[in-house]
């Protein structure tokens, strides 16, 4: 049975040991993976954490960006870890990094989310909710159950963007915006702000993993928000054969998903 306080506690563990290597006065060491990305000391300290505490509650497979235990196709759920979401932020030091958990649910050949848990080790903030577990913030700054409070016109939409990417797809997709603020955050906080009811919405044209967004996915649906594909349905997951997502866009409330979809599919 899912007991939310202890993977929010697992989350928060991860976060205690990046933070720990965060704060020392010495860069961390940076390694480049397979595809060219980051990988630091943290990301494999948290990754350790999370996956030994996962797997002291019961047998379920677990999908990680940085190693797999068990095997998700025997599985009607499955954990999927980004241990540290926003590699780059964290090398950056900028503090806008997340510990990433969500669980999983098999849907035929794709997989949903059906609770999430973000938690921002700088700021000790904490993000939850899923499928019958309502959305909350917890943190210095706040805590409580949270939906999303989207902008209503003439008042600028709260757009929130990659700190790291900009394409020009994303400027394409601004212009039809009318009236926007551009607020700039990395990792899975961009979601969060959009759940919390700080920002309206997110698209993402850049290249992303399944792992990246699962989570707040979770968070988001459960706080009254949309996650779409490019065709306008809501986005779903490979989170074996190709763990990479299309183009999605988060979103406070549907008045942009006609702009999106066209934006998308132009022919």
């Amino acid at each position: 049975m899912l007991n939310p306080e202890e993977i929010i506690r697992i989350a928060e563990l991860a976060g205690e040991k990046i933070l720990e290597i965060y704060n020392r006065d010495t860069q961390p060491q940076v390694k480049k993976k397979g595809d060219n990305s980051p990988l630091t000391e943290a990301d494999i300290a948290a990754h350790n954490i999370i996956i030994d505490h996962l797997k002291k509650r019961d047998n379920t497979p677990i999908v990680s960006e940085e190693g797999t235990e068990g095997d998700p196709t025997t599985s009607k759920t499955c954990w999927l870890v980004d241990p540290l979401d926003g590699t780059k932020e964290f090398i950056k030091r900028n503090g806008m990094f997340t510990v990433n958990i969500a669980l999983m649910q098999n849907e035929k050949e794709y997989w949903r989310p059906i609770f999430g848990v973000v938690h921002a080790p700088v700021t000790k903030t904490t993000w939850f909710g899923g499928l019958m577990i309502p959305a909350e913030r917890r943190g210095p700054e706040g805590s409580g159950l949270m939906m999303v409070q989207p902008n209503k016109d003439p008042l600028p939409v709260r757009l929130v963007a990659s700190g790291s990417h900009r394409s020009e797809l994303d400027e394409q997709f601004a212009q039809t915006l009318g009236n926007y603020n551009l607020i700039r955050m990395g990792s899975s906080l961009k979601a969060c702000m959009i759940a919390e009811g700080n920002a309206d919405l997110y698209p993402r044209f850049g290249p992303t993993a399944c792992w990246d967004i699962a989570a707040a996915h979770a968070i988001v649906s459960s706080a009254g928000g949309l996650v779409l594909n490019e065709q306008g349905n809501t986005l779903n997951y490979d989170i074996i054969k190709d763990t990479l997502n299309p183009h999605f866009l988060i979103a406070a409330d549907n008045r942009w998903t006609k702009d999106w979809i066209y934006q998308n599919n132009p022919n």
